[in-house]
């Protein structure tokens, strides 16, 4: 660390002067007793205001401690309609009143606009502090909007806190935001495609803060998911040197501890709470220069009594957002859901029936006012709720709906619309919050195709892709007939959706620039969903028991930047390989029998089968590849078929040595070194050695990282598959 006498130094003398002012043994036993500095935090609460862990709550912990800080690490004032409703100003309030010291602007903080982001700062009594959010002119940098650090002195301590904002802000609330009326740029936040801009935004905070305090915190807005990288907290942290911590926020991620390492080697405290104020952070800096941390729950501090001034204030606004919006309009025996058991936002890679009913609203409302609306399209990154069954409320509306955003409908093109779907696809099966739920259409992603979309460094789109498409088999309804038919890309389609996403570049879609816009501004998103909501008989919704099958994720199952990953490609666009249930690979099941020969038969083109000649085949979906392969003297099972079972690595090596044969390719060369080379030579089976040894010395089957063949185990999926390439690479060789 760097300068570690300083800083224990401080620590002691603060110590010494706790020492020195004891208190008596009663207040002793008070939490703001223990030696050392306090910092607590929160981030991504999202305006839940109304859970067991309260602002109030936070006030009083603060309260408890002799030397304490409170911070913020963004996304605070949107999120529920306890923040929607007045745009965060109460939520503003309740941070003022709780004690908050500081803050930093998360993406969610610009969802009112830029106006409404300024408004929420002069609002704050505390600083929103960010390094890399400046303003910009021509495209020249010019100075940061807010003040890159702040230094506090507590207990005797100088510590910085350096504010970080993530760049996909733009993307993540609405480019247009950081536009003058004529497109133009004015703000800008450094990130930088390699993330080279947002790394020497935060050196220089940290150098700058370093010459004042004893230590540095970073308070970022980053996160750890993958798909933010390179802009994640991680890479800030392996990428910079003088942090001492990092608290985070941004992806939702309950990181208690985690050492990362920065770039001079040292060790660096990254943490971060979770969501929706389920815990709050805190880190203590002891006397000695050691720095923990840990999240305290609403369990743990279920004995801390609220602030009676804050707890006025969250009843009040509480009762009264609950009022207003409390009005039962409908209800849903089914559940509406988002997430999978493990906290995974499916809305953001997959179709959910919350998706589908929030696309049908949009395609409702139009068709309802006599439109010709042809398609729906609702990002899933505006799909908030959780597990919503029972009744249904104005208020639950805005659970599913807290951006405010409204309704639009523009004529586009075909291929202005396969675009857009291509671009919400990019990411998948990870999470994105441009993915598209639909309504009048249905469509395919096949994940085994690299996304190869163009975007620039702020991630809006520049073009489709440079490779394949990944979405296929577009299908459009044809609301006379109920029939869907192939999209069209020549063809002009009037598209329902939301501002956000039509016409303010949000979540990067920039495709639509040159659509007519037929109608504009028509409704707010959580009224879209009441309109919806109140269309149905007696208010009794029906339909959403489960996804409605629109879209289709291929082998949303494999990893593909796994070792496999190549073969895998290969083998499903050869149509070599394909689903197991309609969309999964299941790289790690094992292959049978019939699968064996089935691939035989699809390299051979699915020839016609002429006679039944294998008893037990009959009626199955092998039947026609297993009596191929007896027509072809390659099925090794004799004259009859006991119904599809596992099969041995040793006797798959036998149907490929045997089809080698017949094909007439040429034995390879055995070189006598098998035996030698292959620890568990010995155990081959005799009736299969001879073709082991074929797949062996043509590199069908090289074994194992300890050369083992395992001769008697099973081959999976993705080691099939391995298999199959290095067969075709041979043929061809």
């Amino acid at each position: 660390m760097k300068k570690t006498s300083g800083k224990i130094l401080s620590l002691l003398l603060a110590a010494a002067m706790l020492c020195a002012m004891m208190l008596p043994a009663s207040a002793t036993e008070e939490a703001g007793s223990e030696d050392g500095v306090v910092v607590l935090y929160t981030n991504d609460v999202h305006t839940y205001v109304d859970q067991e862990l309260t602002y109030s709550k936070v006030a009083a912990l603060k309260d408890s401690y002799d030397n304490a800080l409170l911070v913020d690490a963004g996304d605070h004032i949107q999120g529920t309609a306890y923040g929607s409703l007045d745009k965060g100003e109460t939520i503003i309030k309740l941070m003022n009143a709780a004690g908050y010291d500081a803050a930093t602007l998360g993406n969610h903080e610009f969802d009112y606009g830029m106006e409404g982001c300024m408004q929420a700062i002069e609002w704050a009594n505390f600083p929103y502090l960010s390094c890399n959010f400046y303003h910009e002119k021509n495209g020249v940098v010019g100075d940061t909007v807010l003040d890159s650090y702040k230094v506090f002195e507590v207990g005797g301590v100088k510590i910085a806190f350096v504010g970080v904002t993530t760049p996909e802000s733009f993307t993540k609330s609405t480019p247009a935001y950081f536009q003058d009326e004529d497109g133009n740029y004015i703000y800008g936040i450094a990130g930088g495609e390699d993330g080279s801009a947002l790394y020497a935004a935060v050196q220089k905070a940290v150098d700058a803060a370093s010459k004042e305090a004893d230590y540095v915190i970073g308070l970022g807005h980053l996160g750890v998911d993958p798909s933010s990288k390179p802009w994640t907290s991680e890479e800030v942290i392996a990428n910079t040197t003088g942090l001492d911590a990092f608290i985070d926020g941004h992806s939702h991620t309950t990181v208690e501890r985690r050492e990362v390492t920065d770039k001079s080697g040292n060790t660096v405290v990254l943490t971060q709470t979770g969501e929706y104020l389920n815990a709050v952070g805190k880190m203590t800096i002891a006397a000695d220069g050691t720095i923990t941390t840990e999240l305290l729950s609403a369990e743990d501090l279920a004995d801390i009594t609220p602030d009676a001034d804050v707890k006025a204030v969250e009843d009040a606004w509480v009762t009264q957002v609950d009022t207003q919006l409390g009005e039962v309009i409908g209800h849903i025996s089914d559940t509406l859901d988002n997430y999978a058991a493990d906290g995974t936002r499916l809305v953001r890679s997959q179709e959910t029936n919350t998706g589908d009913f929030a696309a049908d609203a949009l395609y409702y409302l139009f068709d309802n006012m006599d439109m010709d609306v042809d398609v729906a399209v609702m990002n899933g990154g505006g799909v908030r709720n959780g597990a919503i069954t029972g009744d249904i409320s104005y208020k639950t509306c805005k659970e599913i709906h807290t951006f405010g955003n409204v309704a639009c409908l523009q004529t586009v093109t075909g291929q202005q619309l396969l675009d857009a779907l291509e671009w919400g696809a990019k990411d998948a099966p990870a999470e994105n919050g441009g993915f598209l739920h639909v309504s009048g259409l249905k469509y395919t992603i096949d994940t085994s195709i690299p996304s190869t979309v163009q975007q620039d460094d702020k991630g809006v789109w520049t073009g489709g892709p440079t490779g394949a498409y990944r979405v296929k088999d577009v299908q459009v309804l044809n609301n006379e007939t109920g029939a869907y038919e192939a999209l069209d890309l020549t063809a002009s389609y009037n598209l329902a959706g939301y501002n956000y996403t039509l016409r303010d570049l949000g979540d990067g879609f920039a495709m639509f620039d040159g659509a007519v816009n037929v109608l504009d501004y028509v409704m707010e998103d959580y009224m879209v969903l009441a309109n919806y909501v109140k269309s149905f008989a007696n208010g009794e919704i029906t339909g959403y028991a489960a996804p409605a099958g629109r879209i289709k994720v291929l082998y949303a199952d494999t990893d593909f930047a796994a070792w496999y990953a190549e073969a895998v490609r290969y083998v499903t666009g050869e149509g070599l390989m394909s689903t197991t249930n309609g969309s999964s690979f299941s790289p790690a099941a094992n292959v049978t029998v019939a699968s064996v020969y089935q691939m035989l038969y699809n390299m051979e083109g699915n020839p016609a089968v002429e006679e039944i000649t294998v008893s037990g085949s009959e009626g199955g979906w092998y039947t026609d590849c297993i009596n191929w392969a007896a027509s072809e003297d390659l099925y090794l099972g004799g004259d009859s078929f006991s119904g599809d079972s596992a099969i041995t690595r040793s006797a798959i090596a036998s149907i490929f040595a045997a089809y080698s044969q017949w094909k007439g390719v040429e034995q390879p060369v055995d070189d006598g070194s098998m035996d030698d080379k292959v620890p568990d030579y010995a155990s081959i089976p005799a009736e299969d050695l001879e073709g082991m040894t074929f797949c062996y010395y043509a590199k069908l089957m090289t074994g194992n990282e300890k050369h083992e063949l395992m001769p008697t185990s099973q081959l999976s999926r993705a080691e099939f598959a391995q298999l199959l390439m290095n067969f075709d690479k041979f043929l061809a060789a």
